[in-house]
């Protein structure tokens, strides 16, 4: 592949690099990086799967009840089995809201800490309505119990609020319910929900891989209804081959020294 000067032999890195990691090559770690998924339409889920099986790449998935191609909920019995073996597979998991919920404005104060929200999924999705504190805890619940059973995994203290919007109000809210949030880095920001006629797969892939730097989390979803040209996974193992190719490794947030689960109590 080639592009305004810049050359990969995509062929060539993903054979390389799906060859069995040394054990040593595995744990020391100059150069990580934090591969996560946020759940989408979950149409490209198993191929995604596929490709992180292959590259022997550990993620960290933030999880809703959101709506699917299959018209089932992304947390729901079509894709326990899924689920399942992303759990066996040592893959880490956070809560993203039960009803992906969209922080929209802080209402109240810090004594009685609320919400204007609008959910994207569930009996009130595309709505505006407040939420107190309570409710917006008992969503983050909700999704880590759910994912809980489906992994067998205990997720992690963490939440992802959809589309990374908060505020400081909703922050010291989830995080007096036992929940920090996790954003990611500028250069993480992978671009799958943009528009393919203006961002295409291949500038994706290029900007990516000339941005990332070592320590930075980066972001995607399990499919994205409104772009046309699927971004995983055509561009999901070149990125990861090419990443892999200059030094890097891919670690879940379980690693990570500001998420590490026995530093969050």
């Amino acid at each position: 592949m080639r592009r305004m000067g810049w050359t990969v032999n995509v062929s060539f890195l993903i054979a390389a690099c799906a060859l069995p990691v040394s054990a040593s090559a595995q744990y020391d770690c100059k150069k990580p990086l934090y591969l996560t998924f946020d759940t989408g339409h979950m149409e490209v889920a198993p191929l995604i799967a596929d490709v992180l099986q292959r590259q022997q790449v550990r993620v960290t998935f933030f999880a809703a009840q959101e709506p699917t191609k299959q018209g089932d909920g992304s947390l729901g019995a079509h894709w326990a089995a899924w689920w399942r073996a992303r759990g066996a597979e040592g893959h880490a998991f956070a809560s993203h809201t039960w009803n992906h919920v969209y922080w929209r404005a802080d209402l109240g104060d810090a004594a009685a800490p609320a919400f204007r929200v609008r959910p994207s999924a569930g009996p009130r999705q595309g709505r505006d309505f407040t939420m107190g504190a309570p409710e917006y805890c008992e969503e983050l619940g909700r999704a880590a119990d759910r994912l809980q059973t489906l992994t067998g995994q205990k997720p992690l203290p963490l939440f992802r609020a959809p589309g990374g919007k908060t505020s400081p109000q909703l922050l010291a809210s989830a995080k007096a319910c036992g929940y920090t949030h996790v954003g990611w880095a500028p250069a993480g920001f992978l671009g799958d929900e943009l528009p393919s006629e203006k961002f295409s797969n291949v500038a994706l892939l290029r900007k990516a891989l000339q941005d990332i730097r070592s320590g930075d989390i980066l972001m995607a979803h399990l499919g994205i209804w409104s772009r046309k040209d699927a971004w995983a996974p055509a561009v999901l193992e070149p990125l990861i081959v090419g990443l892999k190719a200059k030094g890097f490794c891919f670690r879940t947030l379980r690693e990570h020294p500001d998420y590490a689960a026995g530093q969050l109590r």
